[in-house]
């Protein structure tokens, strides 16, 4: 049975990391897909939001990396994949994360959503706070991969100022 988990992953944090490990011992082939949405501003492009994920996942072998523009559920499609994953930190990711899962189920009746809680120490992170800590120069380490880690100092320490978090 093969899964996708979709995200914008800017950057990939160790609650994905979390997730991604997890859903791999579930699924057959577990796609990891980068997915770009317009309406969003990126820290780091998309070649390099791939090349992250791909160092802080080399030591799982049931994956996939990949890219895409669009709806979700065309990707879905095309790939033939059986079920979303989607990971929820807390109850206030749930109505979100529900009415997406609802309007994709709508367009492709036969993929499920499934959420997966992420570990309890990992509920408060997402990207955005890590890279808030990581431009004033807080420490990270126990969010990100290592490889993240040293990408952002080297980011936010060449371009005090220069850079959207």
């Amino acid at each position: 049975m093969k899964a996708i988990y979709p995200g914008s992953f800017d950057p990939i944090t160790l609650g994905h990391l979390d997730i991604i490990e997890r859903a791999a011992k579930i699924f057959s082939e577990v796609y990891i897909v980068v997915m770009e949405n317009k309406r969003k501003k990126y820290t780091f492009s998309l070649d390099e939001r791939i090349e992250m994920i791909k160092e802080s996942t080399k030591h799982i072998k049931n994956i996939k990396i990949d890219c895409f523009k669009g709806l979700l559920i065309d990707y879905v499609k095309k790939n033939n994949i059986d079920v979303v994953i989607r990971g929820l930190r807390a109850v206030t990711d749930f109505e979100y994360e529900l009415q997406m899962a609802m309007a994709n189920k709508e367009m492709c009746p036969n993929v499920d959503t499934i959420f997966l809680m992420t570990d309890k120490k990992f509920s408060f992170l997402s990207s955005s706070l890590v890279k808030e800590v990581a431009y004033f120069g807080g420490d990270i380490s126990s969010w990100v991969p290592k490889n993240v880690e040293k990408k952002l100092i080297t980011l936010f320490n060449e371009n005090k100022g220069g850079v959207d978090i």
